[in-house]
Protein backbone atom coordinates (compact mmCIF):
# COMPACT_ATOMS: atom_id res chain seq x y z
CA UNK A 1 0.00 0.00 0.00
CA UNK A 2 2.68 2.30 -0.75
CA UNK A 3 0.51 4.84 -2.85
CA UNK A 4 -2.02 7.32 -2.07
CA UNK A 5 -4.71 5.46 -4.58
CA UNK A 6 -4.32 2.49 -2.19
CA UNK A 7 -4.81 4.24 0.97
CA UNK A 8 -7.54 6.36 -0.51
CA UNK A 9 -9.30 3.39 -1.34
CA UNK A 10 -9.01 1.54 2.18
CA UNK A 11 -9.79 5.05 3.89
CA UNK A 12 -12.96 5.56 2.61
CA UNK A 13 -14.13 1.65 2.76
CA UNK A 14 -13.50 1.74 6.39
CA UNK A 15 -14.04 4.83 8.18
CA UNK A 16 -17.86 4.88 8.83
CA UNK A 17 -17.34 1.03 9.99
CA UNK A 18 -14.23 2.11 12.22
CA UNK A 19 -15.92 5.27 13.29
CA UNK A 20 -19.07 3.59 14.50
CA UNK A 21 -17.28 0.74 16.13
CA UNK A 22 -14.90 3.42 18.29
CA UNK A 23 -17.97 5.34 19.20
CA UNK A 24 -19.63 2.04 20.45
CA UNK A 25 -17.08 1.34 22.85
CA UNK A 26 -16.16 5.13 23.89
CA UNK A 27 -19.53 6.99 23.67
CA UNK A 28 -17.91 10.14 22.80
CA UNK A 29 -18.69 10.79 18.70
CA UNK A 30 -15.22 13.26 19.59
CA UNK A 31 -13.40 10.38 20.74
CA UNK A 32 -14.32 7.76 18.29
CA UNK A 33 -13.73 10.20 15.43
CA UNK A 34 -9.98 11.28 16.77
CA UNK A 35 -8.98 7.65 17.86
CA UNK A 36 -9.99 6.71 13.82
CA UNK A 37 -8.24 9.44 12.55
CA UNK A 38 -5.24 8.42 14.43
CA UNK A 39 -5.17 4.68 13.42
CA UNK A 40 -5.15 5.86 9.70
CA UNK A 41 -2.56 8.82 10.41
CA UNK A 42 -0.46 5.68 11.68
CA UNK A 43 -1.00 3.45 9.28
CA UNK A 44 -0.05 6.34 6.27
CA UNK A 45 3.48 6.78 8.16
CA UNK A 46 4.31 3.30 8.32
CA UNK A 47 2.98 2.07 5.16
CA UNK A 48 6.18 1.18 4.16
CA UNK A 49 7.33 -0.48 7.03
CA UNK A 50 4.17 -2.77 7.36
CA UNK A 51 2.52 -6.32 5.83
CA UNK A 52 -0.63 -6.51 6.41
CA UNK A 53 -2.81 -9.75 5.37
CA UNK A 54 -6.18 -8.88 6.46
CA UNK A 55 -6.68 -5.10 6.14
CA UNK A 56 -10.21 -5.00 8.10
CA UNK A 57 -8.66 -6.78 11.11
CA UNK A 58 -5.30 -4.85 11.45
CA UNK A 59 -7.81 -1.68 11.22
CA UNK A 60 -10.11 -2.60 13.87
CA UNK A 61 -7.41 -4.26 16.51
CA UNK A 62 -5.81 -0.91 15.96
CA UNK A 63 -8.40 1.02 16.83
CA UNK A 64 -9.10 -1.46 19.51
CA UNK A 65 -5.82 -0.61 20.70
CA UNK A 66 -5.42 2.96 20.17
CA UNK A 67 -9.23 3.55 22.90
CA UNK A 68 -7.28 0.77 25.26
CA UNK A 69 -4.19 3.35 25.10
CA UNK A 70 -6.62 6.06 25.36
CA UNK A 71 -8.28 4.35 28.47
CA UNK A 72 -5.09 3.96 30.17
CA UNK A 73 -3.81 7.84 29.43
CA UNK A 74 -7.28 8.46 31.11
CA UNK A 75 -7.95 10.49 27.91
CA UNK A 76 -11.85 9.89 28.25
CA UNK A 77 -14.10 9.14 31.10
CA UNK A 78 -14.19 5.30 32.48
CA UNK A 79 -17.57 5.61 34.03
CA UNK A 80 -18.88 5.51 30.39
CA UNK A 81 -17.37 2.78 29.26
CA UNK A 82 -17.93 1.12 32.97
CA UNK A 83 -21.88 2.08 32.87
CA UNK A 84 -22.03 1.01 28.94
CA UNK A 85 -20.01 -2.96 30.41
CA UNK A 86 -22.18 -3.29 33.28
CA UNK A 87 -25.57 -2.66 30.81
CA UNK A 88 -23.97 -6.15 28.62
CA UNK A 89 -22.96 -7.68 31.63
CA UNK A 90 -26.25 -7.81 33.19
CA UNK A 91 -28.09 -8.37 29.48
CA UNK A 92 -25.84 -11.14 29.33
CA UNK A 93 -25.23 -13.46 32.23
CA UNK A 94 -23.46 -16.24 30.33
CA UNK A 95 -20.54 -16.92 28.13
CA UNK A 96 -18.14 -14.70 30.85
CA UNK A 97 -15.15 -16.65 32.66
CA UNK A 98 -15.46 -17.82 35.89
CA UNK A 99 -14.28 -14.95 37.53
CA UNK A 100 -17.23 -12.59 36.20
CA UNK A 101 -19.88 -15.50 36.72
CA UNK A 102 -18.82 -15.88 40.16
CA UNK A 103 -19.39 -12.53 40.74
CA UNK A 104 -22.83 -12.20 39.11
CA UNK A 105 -24.15 -14.86 40.98
CA UNK A 106 -23.15 -13.87 44.28
CA UNK A 107 -24.44 -10.14 43.07
CA UNK A 108 -27.80 -12.24 41.92
CA UNK A 109 -27.68 -14.11 45.08
CA UNK A 110 -27.61 -10.73 47.43
CA UNK A 111 -31.16 -9.46 45.99
CA UNK A 112 -34.21 -10.41 47.64
CA UNK A 113 -35.46 -13.24 46.91
CA UNK A 114 -38.33 -12.57 44.51
CA UNK A 115 -36.46 -9.78 43.26
CA UNK A 116 -34.07 -12.38 41.95
CA UNK A 117 -36.61 -15.16 40.70
CA UNK A 118 -38.22 -11.88 38.38
CA UNK A 119 -34.47 -10.97 37.36
CA UNK A 120 -33.92 -14.94 36.26
CA UNK A 121 -37.29 -15.11 34.66
CA UNK A 122 -36.36 -11.77 32.51
CA UNK A 123 -33.06 -12.18 31.76
CA UNK A 124 -32.01 -16.17 31.58
CA UNK A 125 -35.55 -17.13 30.65
CA UNK A 126 -36.19 -14.39 28.70
CA UNK A 127 -39.76 -13.62 29.93
CA UNK A 128 -41.59 -10.99 29.28
CA UNK A 129 -42.88 -8.45 31.90
CA UNK A 130 -46.73 -10.02 31.31
CA UNK A 131 -45.88 -12.86 31.12
CA UNK A 132 -43.92 -12.71 34.46
CA UNK A 133 -46.66 -11.06 35.94
CA UNK A 134 -49.02 -13.65 34.67
CA UNK A 135 -47.02 -16.51 36.64
CA UNK A 136 -46.28 -14.69 39.77
CA UNK A 137 -49.70 -13.38 39.83
CA UNK A 138 -48.71 -10.12 40.50
CA UNK A 139 -49.17 -6.90 38.66
CA UNK A 140 -47.05 -5.45 35.42
CA UNK A 141 -46.00 -2.40 37.77
CA UNK A 142 -44.69 -4.86 40.53
CA UNK A 143 -42.57 -6.45 37.88
CA UNK A 144 -41.47 -3.19 36.21
CA UNK A 145 -40.56 -1.96 39.07
CA UNK A 146 -38.76 -5.28 40.96
CA UNK A 147 -36.44 -5.70 37.66
CA UNK A 148 -35.92 -2.09 37.66
CA UNK A 149 -34.52 -1.93 40.99
CA UNK A 150 -33.03 -5.72 40.91
CA UNK A 151 -30.60 -4.01 37.53
CA UNK A 152 -29.87 -1.03 39.62
CA UNK A 153 -28.28 -3.12 42.37
CA UNK A 154 -26.71 -5.15 40.23
CA UNK A 155 -25.01 -2.40 38.87
CA UNK A 156 -24.19 -0.84 41.51
CA UNK A 157 -22.34 -4.23 42.54
CA UNK A 158 -20.63 -4.58 39.40
CA UNK A 159 -19.18 -0.84 39.62
CA UNK A 160 -16.07 -3.18 42.79
CA UNK A 161 -14.97 -4.97 39.16
CA UNK A 162 -11.96 -3.75 38.64
CA UNK A 163 -11.98 -0.71 35.76
CA UNK A 164 -9.10 -2.63 33.48
CA UNK A 165 -10.39 -5.74 33.90
CA UNK A 166 -14.12 -4.50 32.58
CA UNK A 167 -12.15 -2.84 29.65
CA UNK A 168 -10.58 -5.83 28.21
CA UNK A 169 -13.43 -7.69 28.63
CA UNK A 170 -15.42 -5.28 27.14
CA UNK A 171 -13.40 -4.64 24.07
CA UNK A 172 -13.08 -8.82 23.60
CA UNK A 173 -16.77 -8.48 22.91
CA UNK A 174 -16.44 -6.38 19.59
CA UNK A 175 -13.36 -8.40 18.04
Amino acid sequence: MENTENFEKIYAEYWEKLNAFSFKITQDQHLAQNVVQDVFIDLWERRKKIDISSVENYLFRAVKNQIFKNYRDEKFDKTVLEDHFEHYLIDNFSGFDTEISDKLHILLNSLPEKRREIILMHKIQEMNIDEIALELSISKQTVKNQISMGLKQLRIGLKTLDWMLILLLFLSIFL
